[in-house]
C-alpha cells in the first residue's frame, strides 16, 4: 500500500478539510477508494498510486479554496474532483479568485463555481452577444441575470430585458385562465425566480412598475429596437430560425444580449429546427459575438442532476 503525505500550514486550514463529522473526508476516500488521516500538521493518504496521487492534488486545491476564503462544500469538491480527472487542478485560482459579480437580496454573493461558468462569465463581459449552450443546472440563466442586475446597479444599461418563447414542455396545456399576462407569467416563471433572488420581490416590483425590468414572451420582442439595455433570450433551444433572427436583430446601441438553452431539451413541433442550433453555426467566427459551451461538469444543482445527464448521454450515444 503507497502512502503520500500532505503538509498544511495552518490548523483551521485543517479542520475545515475534514468538516463536521469527517464528511468532506469521507467523500473524497470514496471517490479515491484512499484512507485519509490525520496525523499533527498534515494528513498522510493511503492506497493506490494513482488514486493516491489524484486525491492528494484535490487536497491541495481544497487547502488553496480555504486560503482564498471559500467554504468547502460537496458541490466544491465534486468540482475540484472533475478539475482533478482533466488536469485542471492549477486552474482553481481562476475560480477562487473571481470577483463577485453580485449579491442576492439575502446578503449571498454570487460567484463561478466552476470553470466553464468563468469562462461564461468572462465571455459575457467581453462581448456584445454571448450564446450559453448547456444542460440544465449549469447557472446558464441565473448568471446571466446577475450580470444583469450588476450592469443596471452600475447604471452601465437603463434597463433589464428577459424573454423566452412561449412553448410548452411536450405537453398540451389548454387555454389558460386570466388576462394575458397570466397566461403566459408560468413560461416566464423561472426568469422571476432569478431576479427575485437578485433584488427581492419588493425591489423587482418597483422596478418593474417603473419600466426598468422587463419580463414578456418572445413575442413581444418584435418590431423593437433595444437601446441601452441588458437583454436576456432563456430556453432559445425552442425558438425558431424566425424568430432568434427577430430577437438577434432587436439589439441597439449600448446594449448587451445573452442567449441561452439547452440543445438536448427541444420542445418545438416535429419538423421545426431550434434557432439555437442554427444560430450557433451561422454565427461561428463574427467578431464581438461569444458562443460558450457548457457540460454537465459545470452542474451545481444537486449531484445527481450531473449523473442523470451522463445517463441520457450514454443513452443517445449508444
Amino acid at each position: 500500500m503507497f502512502e503520500q503525505t500532505v503538509d498544511i500550514e495552518r490548523l483551521e486550514h485543517l479542520v475545515n478539510l475534514f468538516g463536521s463529522f469527517d464528511e468532506n473526508i469521507k467523500r473524497l476516500e470514496k471517490q479515491y477508494n484512499v484512507q485519509i488521516l490525520s496525523h499533527g500538521s498534515c494528513v498522510k493518504v493511503r492506497g493506490d498510486v494513482i488514486a493516491v496521487n489524484k486525491a492528494c492534488r484535490a487536497i491541495g486545491c481544497l487547502i488553496t479554496m480555504l486560503s482564498r476564503g471559500e467554504q468547502i462544500t460537496a458541490q466544491g469538491i465534486d468540482t475540484v474532483v472533475s478539475m482533478v480527472e482533466d488536469g485542471d487542478e492549477d486552474k482553481i485560482s481562476s475560480i477562487t479568485d473571481a470577483d463577485c459579480i453580485c449579491i442576492t437580496s439575502k446578503g449571498r454573493p454570487v460567484k463561478p463555481k466552476t470553470l466553464g461558468q468563468r469562462k461564461y462569465i468572462d465571455a459575457i463581459k467581453e462581448h456584445t452577444v454571448t450564446i450559453g449552450v448547456g444542460p440544465a443546472g449549469t447557472g446558464k440563466t441565473y448568471l446571466a441575470v446577475a450580470l444583469a442586475v450588476q450592469a443596471f446597479r452600475n447604471k452601465q444599461v437603463n434597463r433589464i430585458v428577459l424573454t423566452r418563447p412561449a412553448v410548452e414542455a411536450g405537453e398540451s396545456l389548454g387555454f389558460l385562465p386570466g388576462d394575458l399576462q397570466q397566461k403566459v407569467d408560468p413560461y416566464l416563471r423561472p426568469l422571476y425566480d432569478a431576479l427575485f433572488d437578485m433584488l427581492g420581490a419588493e425591489n423587482f416590483q418597483r422596478c418593474q412598475e417603473r419600466g426598468d425590468i422587463e419580463v414578456a414572451p418572445l413575442a413581444y420582442m418584435r418590431g423593437r429596437t433595444l437601446d441601452d439595455s441588458f437583454i436576456i433570450l432563456d430556453e432559445a433551444q425552442n425558438t425558431t430560425g424566425e424568430q432568434m433572427k427577430m430577437f438577434l436583430t432587436r439589439l441597439g446601441f449600448n446594449s448587451k444580449a445573452v442567449v441561452t438553452g439547452d440543445v438536448t431539451q427541444i420542445d418545438l413541433p416535429s419538423g421545426k429546427k431550434s434557432g439555437l442550433i442554427e444560430a450557433v453555426r451561422v454565427l461561428k467566427g463574427i467578431d464581438d459575438i461569444a458562443t460558450v459551451q457548457l457540460t454537465a461538469k459545470d452542474v451545481v444543482r444537486h449531484r445527481l442532476i450531473q449523473e442523470i445527464i451522463k445517463a441520457y448521454e450514454r443513452a443517445a450515444n449508444k
